[in-house]
């Protein structure tokens, strides 16, 4: 169902990557990444579309990511290019164009934005009650529903007015700003919608604005998730469709992951969360990993967590890639655009093998000898600042050197800002003398710049 929802909009996308080259004038450079009339009409011609059709797709095609804006560019997204082998690149595609259902069918302009707003708003309870009805529901049970919604987001965020002249509200409960009051004096005005704040008294203050009725919100609402292939629509009932469906329950499930987090991280930033998971257990640490990107947008939580992996805490690099593993693929361009990057390569590398299909215990063979030996050091680092001596030791065998000293002669020329670190502690952690005393030896010479 996905793949033929936007079907037309990879067309279009797909029309413009290969029409529209850099340094074209095919596309407007005004921030927005519109077609210009010119560019529209010409894929139309190719295409055997409409031009506003073309548009239509064009808009389509950037709401499901299909097409990322970048400045006043545009160019194609990880989910075109994985379009025809990923069908998780396709249903995210879509799951973002459902997100943004309020934005590809465009809002009634006869009412106030305040009013849509909150219909907006109050939309995913909606979406909620149709998933657990499992089956077609009056439009009419829908607008009661919505009616209420509303009613408490109102209350929650109206703010109590006061009469002039007085230290007490004029009412015991929550104002509601769409009943009329008609004080013998100049009255405060009523907050019509959310985010608007009580405004001063004046002689010359307009009376306070009757409900918008919600009706034809609810119209344009369900309409516009119809339209994205959410819902179907008609003879008086709405009915979500298995993709709307699926797409529904999917959100409920996150809400819940996030509502588990089994160490209580999910509204830490990423370099916390992750210290937090460094002394558990790998399953229990990707369960809390799945809560914190559950709670967040994909992209800002991938950003932190690359954020945290250029820091100078050799573990966290370690853990914030232990997390976009459980990301997945909408890291993948976030993950290719560091792999040149020194301190986080040999992660990345490792990670976008996996990511191809590589076995992880066969992963490392993507590395050169330098980047292995690099990796080893930062292990090593992340050991020495966390972990226990034994376990520096121990960590000595996972080296592909077959030697100790072919490992310190590579380790001195590999250039990593914490090798002389890394090789004192070893010494002082290693039982064997002779060994302690050249791994000594080697941390005086790598910090002598010989």
């Amino acid at each position: 169902m996905a793949r033929t929802g936007l079907a037309g909009p990879v067309r279009v996308a797909r029309w413009a990557d290969a029409a529209l080259g850099p340094g074209s004038d095919g596309a407007t450079a005004d921030g927005k990444a519109t077609l210009s009339a010119v560019t529209a009409e010409r894929a139309a011609a190719d295409l055997g579309l409409s031009a506003a059709q073309v548009c239509a797709d064009w808009d389509t095609a950037r709401l499901a990511g299909l097409v990322e804006v970048h400045g006043d560019s545009a160019r194609p997204g990880w989910r075109l290019r994985a379009w025809d082998r990923d069908d998780s690149a396709v249903l995210r595609g879509w799951v973002a164009l459902f997100d943004a259902w309020s934005l590809a069918s465009p809002e009634p302009e006869e009412h106030e934005p305040a009013a849509v707003a909150e219909v907006v708003s109050a939309m995913p309870q909606v979406l909620s009650f149709l998933q657990l009805s499992a089956g077609p529901v009056p439009v009419e049970q829908l607008l009661d529903l919505l009616q209420q919604r509303v009613t408490e987001l109102r209350t929650e965020r109206c703010e109590v007015p006061y009469e002039p002249g007085t230290d007490h509200p004029t009412g015991s409960g929550p104002a509601r700003p769409t009943v009329p009051r008609q004080p013998a004096g100049p009255a405060p005005k009523q907050p019509t919608g959310p985010g608007e704040p009580v405004a001063a008294a004046s002689p010359a203050a307009p009376a306070p604005a009757v409900d918008t009725p919600l009706a034809p919100l609810l119209d344009w609402a369900l309409r516009a998730l119809a339209a994205v292939g959410a819902l179907t629509y008609g003879d008086g009932q709405a009915t979500l469709t298995p993709l709307g469906n699926w797409a529904v329950w999917v959100k409920l499930e996150q809400i819940c992951v996030a509502a588990q987090s089994p160490a209580g991280n999910i509204e830490q930033s990423a370099e916390d969360m992750l210290r937090g998971c460094a002394q558990l257990r790998p399953n229990a640490a990707r369960a809390e990993y799945r809560a914190w990107l559950a709670a967040r947008p994909v992209g800002s939580a991938v950003t932190e967590l690359i954020q945290a992996a250029r820091g100078e805490d050799a573990l966290l690099r370690g853990l914030a890639f232990e997390a976009l593993r459980v990301v997945g693929a909408p890291a993948e361009p976030d993950v290719r655009a560091v792999v040149d990057e020194p301190a986080v390569r040999p992660y990345a590398l490792l990670w976008l093998a996996e990511h191809d299909g590589a076995d992880p215990e066969d992963a490392h063979e993507v590395l050169t000898r330098e980047e292995a030996t690099w990796l080893w050091v930062d292990t090593a680092a992340a050991v020495a600042d966390h972990g226990e001596a034994p376990m520096l030791v121990r960590h000595l065998e996972s080296a592909v050197q077959p030697t100790v000293p072919r490992l310190l002669d590579e380790v001195r020329a590999v250039g990593h800002p914490r090798t002389v670190q890394v090789l004192v502690a070893l010494a002082a952690a290693h039982p064997d003398p002779a060994l302690a005393k050249a791994v000594r030896r080697a941390a005086f010479q790598v910090h002598t710049g010989g």
